[in-house]
């Protein structure tokens, strides 16, 4: 009788979790537009709304600017303080940052990057008193620092920002002696621009962020939709994009604040974070000293500050980001200190993990052609138990692999073993700035996704271009998927598999699209460096001496284990009940 084409069950429950892990990763993907950056095309303004959640409610502009509207008693002055990386710009008019550039980096059209272009509000209040619209005074200006000071009803209010030596972050303090029994309150409302190519990508990366001093651990607002969220003893506040963030850290503590977040559907940006953060007076005097980072989301540099401003860089949870933050992150940095070609360190870095999974690689493959060998017995059962109850065709068939020593799981745990790395990598290459406008080959940026060709139309989920890294990626998993097939056999038993397996990589064609180049260029690589062991595999395991094994090992006296005789025991059950039910069945 002909023998009807499957796959072995064995694999398919390391490759269907796979797959599900990349679709709940991708799901909320949807095709890329590139909008006209702010420089490009003015944002336009639109009503204010509120979000409401639980008993909270925060105002939230769509955009948000500065007054200018108001007639004005004096000309606006602005004054420049900048080191090698960065520059701010500030406003005599409300003491407003107007403008703060991060000098080492472009946008991905090759336009300055401003973390802040007229896109940002910080006002203070004080009882009645709001900081956005008083004049102020200079103190001091130097090359680095500027001091500013206004006297509100309740007495003076200095502000005064000092930068460091080649940082990112600022010095940046509050001081003043107010006679007020009202706490002081700072309102930061941040329309984040769009920096990079992919909107989808970044705006999936974008969204306020807040470490919790009493829980030792940050907490997120949510990232696919708008939020508002309310804690008290803080220590910082970070309005993180993809590969930038804005961070404000109290030196000592922040005692409440109401943080929120919505999309923004306007041209050139992302979302609207804001903040109101309550600052306590003690005796009517306060000095707060504060740090204000505007700058690259760089694992060494976020690192370096010793505020866990690094969990802002989004390596996965648990182990996933342990093996990222202490493998991934190493061996990327060691190879890029010898000033390779990141597309080069993607193969190489591949190829090191490959070959330090080639112990449980070779185990899977022995598992499979264990499994392989044993196909035509596996047959012969099905035919013989075809016409009877299928759990004695079960019971048939657990019987010959422990008779034979085999592990029906035995092609799938190392597979699962090696699912962890496979997470962390795909978390890394989206959180990794170092790969930000880095090209390789016909990719201009392996951290925004390769196009060959923009498609005149969108496809849904797919996108408005074609990706040439994806579609090898895509070919290269259907070529594994298909090797696999020929080295574990076909099963008769659950043919529908193979086409699931097969389905997989047209799936991963359409959720890959939009993902960075250099994710798709390294699963590629992995891919045909999995080819490589395979021959290799193949060549030091020999079907016949492994039959002739197995075949040993069923004249050996065995002992069933008790979780067999457990599983035996329930199947003997469950066959007896099945058998209670079709007497009654006849009886009725």
């Amino acid at each position: 009788m002909e023998n009807k084409p499957s796959f072995d069950k064995t694999q398919i429950i390391g490759l269907v979790l796979i797959g599900l892990i990349f679709m709940y990763f991708s799901f909320t993907n949807s095709s890329d537009e590139t909008p006209a950056t702010p420089q490009e095309q003015p944002a336009e303004v639109l009503t204010e709304e509120s979000v409401v959640v639980s008993d909270t409610a925060i105002a939230v502009d769509t955009l948000r600017t500065p007054d200018t509207t108001a007639v004005l008693e004096r000309e606006v002055q602005t004054y420049s303080i900048e080191n090698n990386v960065l520059s701010f710009t500030i406003s005599d008019r409300g003491a407003q940052v107007v403008e703060a550039l991060v000098k080492d980096y472009q946008t991905h059209d090759s336009m300055p990057l401003y973390m802040v272009k007229e896109n940002q509000v910080m006002d203070f209040t004080l009882g009645d008193w709001n900081s956005g619209t008083a004049w102020f005074d200079v103190v001091e200006n130097t090359a680095t620092s500027l001091s500013l000071t206004t006297t509100t009803p309740n007495g003076p209010l200095t502000l005064t920002w000092s930068l460091r030596p080649d940082e990112y972050q600022v010095d940046f303090k509050v001081s003043g002696a107010v006679d007020s029994p009202k706490p002081l309150s700072l309102d930061w409302d941040v329309s984040a621009f769009q920096h990079e190519k992919s909107l989808d990508l970044e705006n999936q990366k974008t969204g306020v962020s807040y470490w919790e001093i009493e829980d030792g651990d940050m907490e997120s607002l949510s990232m696919s939709g708008d939020d508002v969220e309310s804690s008290k003893n803080l220590r910082w506040i970070a309005n993180s994009q993809q590969y930038f963030s804005q961070i404000l850290t109290a030196q000592g503590r922040f005692d409440s604040a109401t943080m929120g977040v919505r999309m923004l559907s306007v041209p050139g940006y992302t979302k609207q974070m804001n903040s109101s953060i309550h600052i306590q007076t003690v005796n009517g005097k306060f000095e707060v000293p504060m740090y204000y980072y505007v700058g690259p989301n760089k694992y060494h540099i976020l690192k370096e500050y010793d505020q866990e401003y690094d969990q802002l860089i989004d390596f996965g949870w648990g182990i996933f980001g342990w093996i990222s933050r202490g493998v991934v992150v190493k061996v990327f940095d060691w190879l890029n200190g010898y000033g390779l070609n990141y597309g080069l360190i993607i193969l190489l870095m591949a190829l090191m993990i490959k070959m330090v999974l080639m112990p449980f690689t070779f185990t899977s493959y022995r598992s499979m052609a264990k499994m392989r060998v044993l196909k035509p017995e596996i047959d012969e059962i099905n035919e013989e138990y075809k016409d009877q109850d299928p759990m004695k065709k079960q019971q048939a068939v657990m019987e010959l692999y422990r008779k034979a020593g085999v592990n029906p799981l035995g092609g799938c745990i190392p597979q699962l073993l090696q699912l962890p790395i496979l997470i962390a990598m795909f978390r890394f290459f989206p959180a990794s700035i170092e790969l930000r406008q880095q090209s390789f080959l016909w990719a201009s940026d392996l951290s925004s996704y390769d196009s060959i060709l923009r498609l005149p139309f969108e496809i849904p989920i797919y996108g408005d271009h074609v990706s040439l890294f994806t579609i090898l990626m895509a070919i290269s998993t259907f070529m594994y998927s298909y090797m696999n097939q020929q080295l574990t056999g076909s099963n008769s038993q659950m043919p529908q598999m193979k086409v699931i397996i097969y389905l997989m990589p047209f799936v991963m064609l359409f959720f890959f699209n939009n993902y960075p180049a250099g994710l798709s260029y390294y699963y590629l690589v992995a891919n045909l460096i999995t080819f490589g062991q395979q021959f290799a595999i193949r060549s030091f395991i020999d079907d016949d001496a492994i039959h002739a094994k197995l075949q040993a090992n069923k004249e050996k006296p065995k002992k069933q284990s008790k979780f067999q005789q457990r599983l035996n025991k329930a199947m003997e059950e469950q066959q007896g009940g099945e058998g209670n039910r079709r007497m009654r069945r006849m009886n009725k």
